[in-house]
C-alpha cells in the first residue's frame, strides 16, 4: 500500500471552469448529482494502490482543483473495470471521466513521469494514425525505450522465445486507405482541417 501525502486546499489552488470544462465531455455529464456516498471507492479494486479516491477525484473535479486530479496517479491505476460506474447510485459514468481525465493530462502533459501508461496511449495512437492498426512488438518496443529501457536489456529470453515461434514481428503491419481512417479520426477529434490530432 502507498504512502499517502495530504496537503490542504486553498481556493488559490483553484482552476476556475476545469470541473466544468469536464462536465462538458460526453459522458461526463452526471458529475454534478455525485453525492460523495463513496461507492465508487469501495468497488474499486485498485483504490488502495491510488493517492485519491475515485470519490475525491470526484470531489476535486467539480472543486476545480485541476493540478491535483491531473497530476495524481489515481486516473492511471484505474483498470477501467466499470465497477464503480455499475454500483453508482446516480448512475455517474466515473470510468468515461477517468479517460477524459487522462486524455486532458496527456494533451497538457501533466502525469506522473514515472508512469508508463500514458507513453503507451500515446505511441498506440501514434501508430494507429500512421498505419492504421499497431504492430504489437513495436509498440512494446517504444514502451520500453521511452519509459525503461533496461527492461528492454532484461527481457532478452522472452525476446528469444517470442522469435522461435514466430511472434516477434518487427515489420510494420498497415491497413488499406488509411487517408479514410485519418479521416474518420479528424473528424472524431473534431478537427475538421482532414489531419487527425496526434
Amino acid at each position: 500500500m502507498m504512502k499517502i501525502k495530504r496537503t490542504i486546499k486553498y481556493d488559490a489552488d483553484r482552476v476556475q471552469g476545469f470541473g466544468r470544462e469536464i462536465m462538458g465531455v460526453t459522458g461526463c455529464e452526471q458529475l454534478p448529482s455525485c453525492i460523495q456516498c463513496g461507492t465508487c471507492s469501495g468497488a474499486c479494486p485498485l483504490s488502495i494502490y491510488m493517492d485519491f479516491s475515485p470519490r475525491q477525484v470526484m470531489a476535486l473535479v467539480r472543486a476545480d482543483f485541476k493540478n491535483e486530479v491531473l497530476s495524481s496517479n489515481t486516473v492511471w491505476l484505474c483498470a477501467s473495470c466499470y465497477a464503480c460506474t455499475v454500483e453508482c447510485p446516480r448512475q455517474i459514468r466515473i470510468t468515461d471521466i477517468m479517460y477524459a481525465l487522462k486524455q486532458r493530462a496527456i494533451k497538457e502533459h501533466v502525469y506522473p513521469r514515472h508512469m508508463p501508461i500514458p507513453i503507451l496511449a500515446k505511441e498506440f495512437a501514434k501508430m494507429v494514425l500512421s498505419k492504421g492498426r499497431i504492430t504489437e512488438t513495436l509498440l512494446v518496443l517504444q514502451l520500453f525505450l521511452r519509459a525503461n529501457w533496461r527492461a528492454v536489456l532484461s527481457s532478452w529470453r522472452l525476446g528469444l522465445g517470442l522469435i522461435r515461434t514466430g511472434r516477434f514481428v518487427i515489420k510494420p503491419e498497415r491497413i488499406e486507405r488509411q487517408a479514410e481512417l485519418a479521416a474518420m479520426l479528424a473528424t472524431v477529434n473534431g478537427n475538421g482541417n482532414g489531419k487527425a490530432k496526434s
